[in-house]
């Protein structure tokens, strides 16, 4: 990685996008720490402090901490996530938005300023219910229509000049701009992190007990990144055999290639998705005013929440986290079956005149890639319910309480890769270049 940016600083045009990617990230985090004017940051830090489920600490670290501090960019860029997401879904059940999809360049660009208008409609949305449901209790210095007004401005533009810079790293930096977002954002967070930890199992303690603690917390963490590493760059290749024909005068194809299928194919989504929807009821509650019962309603909100899965002294909480385990593998293979379509690609390998060997063209073909990605999205979710599930563990077993979980390592280390293999190739399209040239 260090040798490939050292090699990437050497080519100026890489550099200038480099630097300019580096200056953007600075503003997001400038950004992040500017107060909302008519909040009362004191009181919402506070009242974060309290809580003691993760309705909220999931939102919380995708903003970096702005969240819980109320600054400028206190919905990050979760609205143009969510955005995405919801117009990627109606692509199917939409048939315009499916035309689009095809129509290439030009469809894309419509999808992409459709995603922009419904990102300011949610974080519209979103900004309303927050200060109406937390303005009237204390976020708010003085709960009136100006302030109310000030504040939902504010956080919607905030989360609109993000959605700007993420596009703007995209076309003048490197990688994707709303991922790299989003991973300062994450990744922000971990100095903290490793406060509490040492503060938690190493402060007070014998020299050979915080030695022990920290080699076990840093081999949790190195085995989890390898892990995720092997996983996002695993993939399962399908030989395809295109047969030979002629074109003229010319004898052409008769070439050998491969359907490259990642073993995650779904990435981080169901991961998403799944949280997203476990926290859904606790945030609803904690906007209502509602948190803090005793009732039957309390403790299925609190078996939705991870932070009280795997606890020895509340086992039945711990039934949360099969449902967990089952909206991942469920989201896996739903996405899967929006983003990767059996029919077409075997439609499209038989116009090309290519086979795979040993399965006919046609149906069999679907057949096949069908049995194939079943396979390969079972292993892909197994693999990620690993990754989610071993900070879980560790936080119920021994309360270790980090910002930076499964979902967060996945998110960190998947950009990186993609961020280093967009320099690679664009390094090597400069080598190329000057080969030409020469």
């Amino acid at each position: 990685m260090f040798k490939t940016l050292r090699n990437a600083f050497k080519i100026e045009d890489i550099r200038k996008k480099l630097i300019f990617t580096f200056l953007m990230l600075i503003v997001v985090r400038f950004g992040s720490q500017l107060p909302i004017p008519g909040v009362n940051r004191e009181y919402f830090a506070a009242w974060f402090a309290q809580q003691n489920g993760d309705a909220f600490n999931f939102f919380d670290a995708f903003t970096g901490g702005s969240f819980s501090s109320m600054s400028l960019f206190a919905l990050s860029i979760t609205p143009y996530i969510t955005s995405s997401i919801i117009v990627q879904l109606l692509t199917i059940a939409i048939p315009q938005l499916e035309e689009m999809q095809k129509d290439g360049e030009d469809g894309r660009k419509k999808i992409q300023m459709i995603s922009r208008y419904l990102t300011v409609a949610l974080a519209l949305i979103e900004s309303i219910a927050m200060t109406i449901g937390f303005g009237n209790s204390g976020l708010l210095e003085e709960f009136n229509a100006p302030n109310v007004i000030l504040a939902v401005a504010a956080m919607t533009a905030g989360s609109a000049f993000l959605m700007w810079i993420g596009e703007q790293i995209t076309e003048f930096g490197v990688g994707n701009g709303i991922s790299i977002v989003l991973l300062i954002n994450i990744t922000s967070r971990i100095p903290d992190d490793f406060v509490s930890l040492y503060e938690q199992f190493m402060q007070g303690k014998t020299i050979l007990n915080a030695a022990l603690a920290a080699v076990i917390i840093l081999a949790v963490i190195l085995v989890t990144v390898v892990f995720v590493v092997f996983l996002q760059g695993g993939e399962r290749r399908i030989p395809v055999q295109y047969a030979k024909k002629m074109q003229g005068r010319k004898i052409v194809g008769g070439q050998s290639t491969n359907i490259p299928t990642k073993v995650n194919t779904a990435g981080v989504i169901p991961v998403i998705f799944a949280s997203s929807l476990m926290s859904f009821p606790g945030v609803i509650v904690s906007l209502l005013g509602k948190s803090g019962g005793t009732g039957i309603g309390s403790k299925i909100i609190s078996g939705l929440s991870s932070s009280n899965w795997c606890d020895p002294s509340q086992p039945i909480y711990s039934l949360g986290l099969l449902l967990y385990i089952v909206l991942v593998v469920f989201f896996a293979y739903f996405y899967t079956s929006i983003t990767f379509n059996p029919i077409e690609i075997s439609n499209n390998i038989k116009k090309q005149g290519g086979f795979i060997p040993g399965i006919r063209p046609g149906k069999p073909t679907t057949e096949y890639l069908s049995k194939i990605l079943n396979y390969i999205v079972f292993v892909g979710a197994v693999g990620l319910i690993i990754v989610c599930v071993i900070p879980i563990f560790f936080n119920g077993m021994f309360g270790a309480d980090v910002s930076f979980g499964g979902t967060s390592i996945i998110i960190i280390v998947g950009v990186v890769l993609e961020t280093l293999k967009q320099i690679e190739s664009q390094m090597m399209v400069r080598y190329y270049k000057g080969f030409l040239n020469d």
